[in-house]
């Protein structure tokens, strides 16, 4: 897990992930989301090897949930479509097994889905403490490692409430990512960034996930904010192009998280009916653009750091 140092010479201790703490070793890390079975099982599959082909260093794939919040309507349309469908924790888990892609794979998903899986009793977040961290957290991170899962990012768990999940995950060697918005300060960043590994999600501005035209000013400032912390910063929210990307990672991000616009790409494929071949090549080509954008970031930040 993330802790502060005074020395940025130190190794970091980023995480359990080998293959994550790998992603942003040399260079920007480019992370696409896609959500699981949109619009159906067989072209997901497609879609998330294309992104692979393009540049991905990480993918986080979304596991749908009825009620997402954090979630704009370019991703909730996604998460619909797929329900739709009839995804379901394990055809997630047997599409994450199926999947041969070189990119380490992180699921992105809400609570209530990981301590309700393999029972059918709900709870709350809340009363996830005790001998329960042996109940649904635990069942689901174990099948997710099985299934060759890297990390988790949960939008809707605060972290004073993470802990069964922490231990599960520290178990069973996956990451648990959690995201940073532009108002967390103080005591509550503290708290969020001595549970986090793998890398923290920096959400960009406020507000939910959709593609934009421009890069927040806040993105600046939370990167300020949180550069006392030894692990990896990927900054998500908004991220359309590659332009976008050359500018956060010259900033001090180091990676970039897209989801909404690689979303749109395949919500156009279902509204315009083209073929599945078609749509990958689109997100293929945008994901070279990211990749690309992101690196020349990357060696514009290192030519100013090597002309001071």
């Amino acid at each position: 897990m993330a802790e502060r140092t005074a020395e940025s010479t130190a190794k970091p201790e980023t995480g359990n992930s080998a293959a994550i703490a790998e992603a942003f070793a040399d260079g920007p890390a480019y992370v696409p989301y896609l959500a699981v079975g949109d619009p159906s099982y067989e072209a997901s599959l497609e879609y998330v090897r294309a992104l692979d082909r393009g540049g991905a260093d990480v993918i986080e794939l979304g596991l749908p949930f009825s009620e997402p919040i954090a979630e704009g309507p370019t991703i909730q349309g996604a998460l619909v479509r797929s329900l739709d469908g009839g995804m379901t924790p394990d055809r997630f888990f047997a599409f994450a097994e199926e999947l041969d892609v070189d990119a380490p794979l992180v699921c992105m998903t809400y609570y209530n889905l990981i301590y309700q899986y393999g029972s059918g009793e709900a709870r709350s977040a809340s009363e996830a403490t005790g001998d329960t961290a042996s109940g649904g957290p635990r069942r689901f991170v174990e099948r997710a490692a099985a299934a060759g899962i890297q990390g988790l990012v949960v939008p809707d768990l605060p972290a004073e409430e993470a802990d069964p999940l922490r231990e599960a995950c520290d178990e069973f060697g996956l990451d648990l990512v959690f995201i940073v918005a532009p108002t967390t300060v103080g005591d509550r960043l503290d708290r969020i960034m001595g549970r986090v590994s793998g890398y923290v999600y920096v959400q960009a501005r406020l507000g939910t996930t959709g593609a934009r035209d421009d890069v927040s000013e806040q993105t600046t400032e939370s990167l300020d904010r949180l550069a006392e912390y030894d692990v990896p910063k990927a900054v998500g929210f908004g991220i359309s192009a590659g332009e976008h990307a050359e500018r956060i990672v010259a900033g001090g991000a180091d990676g970039i998280i897209v989801g909404s616009a690689l979303v749109d790409i395949v919500a156009e494929g279902v509204e315009e009916d083209l073929p599945t071949d078609e749509v990958a090549d689109r997100l293929e080509a945008l994901s070279r653009e990211l990749k690309e954008g992101a690196e020349r970031g990357h060696a514009a930040r290192v030519g100013a750091a090597e002309s001071r």
